[in-house]
């Protein structure tokens, strides 16, 4: 089976120290690097094992040729654009478990018209996380409130609306919450 964990790996920004850690049970680099070019054959056991560590599907490991995927073709840093000295693909955004999206409709605050925006869904549990982020919140009727989370009293939420002039909002004990973690914008 040709696989795809090595640029999945360099994609992700890990070595293979990084990779054998996170796997359960831990392995060692060796182990990762020799899966990786083919010296040792990789099972679904391990496929599964790895592709958990990366925090990817197992199929985005397994080339095949629907693949979707972007060619890197340059880097931008304070320097300008230049070259990437390696090849390199990225991956595309996927949706995780329990994520919820939104779609602005009109600008405001920081986003523009048309901007998608990703979510986690928190439980109570969680909110701290959430802290200085912005979220959604659910409100009664089917009615939602968005805006940064600025504080947290017992089970009581404070929210600063996006845009000036917004005034600070709080919502009592409200069962999840979503913190935006991604932000797609088309140009």
């Amino acid at each position: 089976m040709i696989t795809r964990i090595r640029d999945v790996r360099k994609a992700k920004r890990l070595t293979l120290d990084d990779v054998a850690r996170r796997c359960e049970p831990p392995t060692t680099p060796q182990t990762i690097g020799r899966l990786e070019t083919g010296m040792r054959t990789v099972s679904i056991g391990w496929l599964n094992r790895i592709a958990a560590a990366l925090g990817v599907d197992s199929a985005d490991l397994v080339d095949h040729p629907e693949q979707d995927d972007l060619a890197v073709v340059a880097t931008l840093s304070s320097n300008g654009a230049a070259a990437p000295r390696k090849a390199s693909r990225l991956l595309p955004p996927r949706s995780k478990p329990n994520q919820v999206a939104i779609h602005v409709a009109s600008s405001t605050g920081d986003y523009r018209a048309g901007d998608e925006l990703w979510c986690d869904r928190l439980s109570p549990d969680e909110f701290g996380r959430a802290l200085n982020r912005d979220v959604l919140v659910p409100r009664p009727a089917g009615r939602f409130l968005f805006g940064r989370l600025i504080g947290r009293d017992g089970d009581k939420l404070h929210l600063l609306p996006p845009g000036s002039g917004a005034r600070q909002s709080v919502v009592a004990a409200p069962p999840w919450a979503a913190m935006v973690t991604k932000l797609v914008r088309s140009l």
